[in-house]
This record gives C-alpha cells, structure tokens and sequence, in this order.
C-alpha cells in the first residue's frame, strides 16, 4: 500500500512541475507576465507615483521605465539600477 501511495504522489508531483514549468519558464508566460507588470506600472504612474520611485522600487533604471511608460517596447535585456 505505502509503494503505491508513493507511486501516485510521484506521478502527481511530476504534473505539478509540467505545469509549473509550461507557465513559469516559457517564453509566453514570461512575456504576459512582463506585459502584466508593465500595465500595473504605467497604473501606478497614473496616479501619482513618479518615474524614481518606481524605478527603485522595480530594480530598473529610470530610462527603462520611462520607455515602458511612453508605450515603446524595452530593450529585451532589463536593466538594473
């Protein structure tokens, strides 16, 4: 009985990294989640929060920001600050 518990736990934890690695490490999960922040970013800026504070706050430099705020595709490597 315990082999087959551990049988089944192993098959469902080997889905589980499928899963996780299908929307976490693709190349198209990676870019609806940039597109995400990048939404929530020109949001925030919207409403108040300046271009320095939200470059700090992300790890980015101000310039990149900037770009993501006038609607220009960023530079494929992100920068740090």
């Amino acid at each position: 009985m315990r082999r087959t518990l551990n049988d089944a736990a192993g098959w469902v934890l080997l889905r589980l990294a499928v899963v996780l690695h299908r929307t976490v490490a693709s190349r198209a999960a990676r870019e609806r989640l940039q597109q995400r922040r990048n939404t929530a970013l020109r949001g925030a800026h919207r409403r108040g929060v300046q271009v320095p504070e939200l470059a700090g706050r992300l790890g980015l430099s101000e310039g990149w920001v900037r770009q993501v705020l006038n609607g220009k595709r960023p530079p494929e490597v992100e920068e740090a600050a």
